[in-house]
């Protein structure tokens, strides 16, 4: 008989274990300490993607986007503008230029004149300068009001009227002609024409301010005797409806009218 064989282990039997090997192939528990590290950063990280950023691009950004937007309100608002003009007639375009040219020349004008006053009063520190202006103030007020004498450059109107043929409104239009050319002073026959000056036909001729007229008219007007003589002549002007009414009309300008009569206050 053959030596002593040791017998088999079964097939079932379960390997020896040492405590050595227990730990390499035991399954860690979840929730470990090593884990903690791990997750920590993750959600740090997750913070960091959702919490807003401001970078000066950003800023550079909505300032260019926040000017484009301005200007396109303003382009729109100019548009509208413009369409206001482009429908308009020629006529109403020269008609709003020749306004704004007379508006824009009146206020240079107004602007000398309030520069002027300024230089004089600061000049003047005792206030001279203020009281020579309220000076001058009054003499223009006198003489528009027509209580004041006057003298100065003008034109003398002569108009006869042999038919009888010249009515009140023709010597309101001589009149008006001539504060339109620029007359400070007007005078009609013994008359001081003021502000409030009115003709009236009458029976044989024409009142003024309730004071008969009798032909021949005669005007005297202190301003710029050019501008009053073209403004007389123009075609279908005062000239023009005198002679076809009739009448006879001589306009003589001269360097030095005196204006002697004045209103009663």
């Amino acid at each position: 008989m053959s030596a002593r064989e040791e017998p088999a282990a079964p097939p079932d039997a379960a390997p020896e274990t040492t405590p050595e090997t227990a730990e390499e192939t035991a399954p860690a528990a979840p929730g470990t300490a090593e884990d903690a590290p791990e997750k920590a950063a993750g959600a740090s990280g997750l913070l960091d993607l959702l919490r807003p950023r401001t970078t000066w691009g950003q800023l550079v950004g909505g300032l260019l986007c926040l000017l484009v937007g301005f200007a396109v309100v303003a382009q729109v608002k100019s548009t509208q503008r413009d369409t206001t003009f482009a429908t308009a007639r020629q006529d109403e375009l020269v008609g709003i230029l020749s306004d704004l040219s007379q508006r824009s020349e009146r206020l240079r004008g107004d602007l000398r004149d309030l520069e002027g006053t300024k230089a004089g009063l600061e000049r003047d520190v005792q206030g001279e300068t203020a009281l020579e202006e309220a000076r001058e103030r009054a003499t223009t007020y006198g003489l528009l009001a027509g209580t004041l004498p006057a003298e100065g450059p003008g034109v003398e109107i002569q108009i006869s009227d042999p038919r009888r043929a010249v009515r009140s409104v023709n010597l309101l239009d001589t009149l008006q002609e001539l504060r339109d050319a620029g007359a400070e002073v007007i005078q009609v026959n013994d008359l001081r024409a003021g502000t409030g000056t009115y003709f009236l036909d009458a029976p044989g001729g024409v009142t003024a301010d309730g004071r008969a007229l009798a032909p021949p008219y005669r005007f005297l007007a202190i301003g710029d005797p050019h501008t009053m003589t073209t403004a007389l002549n123009i075609p279908g002007g005062v000239v023009r409806t005198l002679h076809d009414a009739g009448a006879g009309i001589v306009i003589t300008p001269r360097s030095r009218i005196t204006v002697d009569t004045v209103r009663s206050r």
